[in-house]
């Protein structure tokens, strides 16, 4: 384990050409304060966890003093936002602080949010507040604990500082760390100003740090954007199973690598609704809980015509035309997985329909229901009442459990075997957007953070039953059901 002084940094983004960044330092917050650590963050860099106890640990993360061997910038992308090209986009409020290299090698971004203006701020102060920092670390913490690539979140640093937005705030800044912080809109950054020789540098700069199997293959770009198809594919099947909404979808927002970035406006659908979104700013729907495969399609597409200059158009469109295919096989593997099923039928597809179908129909939780079908009995004609309970039109949930109990029996399933099986992918405790307010009601009335470190400990196992936590594995509350959230951050 190592102290912060000690992390053996590798910038190698640092190391491309002055176009693709801007030097610039944090900008230090007023007496800075520690909110929450992440011990298990620090474990990916080597970083000993009593560290966090130190005043040079406050120093570090809120911009009073440069770690050694750090080298900040802030990094240069544009990107579309809700369907429209913007060219003034980059680190406007974060700064890649350096790269750290494991003892196993692995390399990890320091990013630290809310750090200040830099060159890409426009007429925006460069902070992130309180409020918006603890649902970042939450939702991370909480993603990666559901199997969901994505960026993690070491640390957040408070301040007494005033800003404001839709209310008067409290500053604060977020240590994030990820493999990189490349996007979609990197590639969009260059190709919309015609400099074809940056796209190419930037794919060259991508692979050998990220794909580094494909080097020396011939078709590299193409197979470059066949990597970033298949695990764009991959994620958002895992949104999708999980009931995970984004909220705000733009390239921007899109991981080259595959990661769920930039935590803003998100939510964990409740009750199962299609046309749920968590953005209080998408009055038209574009970024719903329904449109998220088709807009990562889209996005696909966007980053597709930045790489024209290297991939053509036909090599683009085969990569392209696999994504259907690739999140409709990831996706429908996963559920089978969530509904205890060990093999492929070819009737699984319609029977999963089937049920989202009946569970919108019923405004049913989808958490809650996935996890008590656990307990669902393969010899009972019936159905159990506590899955019963739940429905107010008991027919069609009735009609499909009698469906699900012959599919059931096909593969001789034993009922024991596949609680435990389904108890390891169906969670119990999601980060409920009202449980995430309370949170930050304590930290931001009453500077307790006592809720955050609670919610985590609890949603860093969310398939465990913790006992001594039932009532956050409840159904939220009417006044907090289906919160949307601004952007605002």
């Amino acid at each position: 384990m190592r102290k912060i002084a000690e992390l053996k940094f590798d910038n190698t983004y640092r190391k491309l050409l002055g176009d693709f960044y801007h030097l610039v330092k944090p900008t230090p917050l007023k007496n800075p304060k520690l909110v929450c650590f992440n011990s298990d963050a620090g474990s990916l860099i080597g970083l000993d966890p009593s560290e966090a106890i130190r005043a040079e640990f406050i120093e570090y993360f809120s911009g009073h003093k440069l770690i050694p061997g750090s080298d900040p910038l802030a990094m240069y992308y544009t990107g579309h936002q809700f369907g429209v090209y913007n060219s003034d986009i980059g680190d406007g409020r974060a700064i890649l602080l350096g790269e750290v290299r494991n003892s196993e090698g692995e390399k990890w971004d320091l990013h630290l949010k809310g750090s200040g203006r830099t060159r890409y701020s426009r007429v925006f102060d460069g902070r992130a507040v309180l409020r918006s920092t603890i649902r970042e670390y939450l939702c991370s913490e909480a993603s990666y604990a559901l199997g969901i690539p994505t960026t993690r979140a070491l640390c957040i640093i408070g301040s007494d500082e005033k800003v404001e937005r839709e209310t008067t705030e409290t500053k604060a800044t977020m240590l994030r760390m990820a493999e990189t912080h490349v996007r979609f809109g990197s590639f969009e950054a260059f190709h919309y100003t015609d400099r074809a020789d940056y796209v190419k540098l930037l794919a060259d700069y991508t692979i050998e740090q990220y794909f580094p199997g494909l080097i020396e293959k011939d078709d590299k770009y193409y197979m470059f954007l066949e990597n970033v198809v298949s695990r764009t594919a991959q994620l958002i099947a895992k949104w999708q199973s999980v009931g995970f909404t984004h909220g705000v979808m733009n390239t921007d927002n899109m991981s080259i690598t595959g990661l769920t970035i930039d935590y803003g406006p998100y939510g964990f659908m409740e009750e199962y609704d299609p046309e749920y979104t968590s953005n209080h700013s998408d009055h038209f729907g574009r970024y719903s809980f329904q449109n998220q495969p088709a807009i990562a399609l889209w996005n696909l597409n966007k980053l597709a015509l930045a790489l024209g200059s290297i991939i053509s158009r036909e090599r683009a469109h085969e990569a392209l035309e696999e994504y259907r295919n690739l999140y409709s096989v990831y996706f429908v593997e996963l559920m089978r997985k969530k509904l205890g099923f060990r093999e492929d039928r070819p009737e699984d597809v319609e029977l999963i329909k089937g049920l989202l179908d009946i569970l919108a129909a019923d405004k049913v939780d989808y958490t809650i229901f996935f996890r008590k079908l656990s307990n669902f009995t393969s010899d009972d004609p019936g159905l159990n009442s506590d899955l019963a309970s739940m429905f107010q039109d008991k027919s069609d949930i009735e009609d499909w459990a009698s469906l699900y109990r012959s599919r059931l029996n096909i593969e001789n399933s034993d009922d024991i075997e596949r609680k435990r099986g389904m108890d390891l992918v169906n969670p119990k405790y999601i980060l409920r957007n009202y449980l995430a307010e309370n949170a930050i009601k304590k930290a931001v009335n009453k500077a307790d953070y006592s809720e955050i470190e609670r919610l985590h400990r609890i949603l860093r196992e969310p398939f465990s039953e913790q006992v001594q936590f039932q009532d956050y594995a409840a159904a939220s509350p009417d006044s907090g059901k289906n919160i949307v959230i601004s952007c605002s951050s």
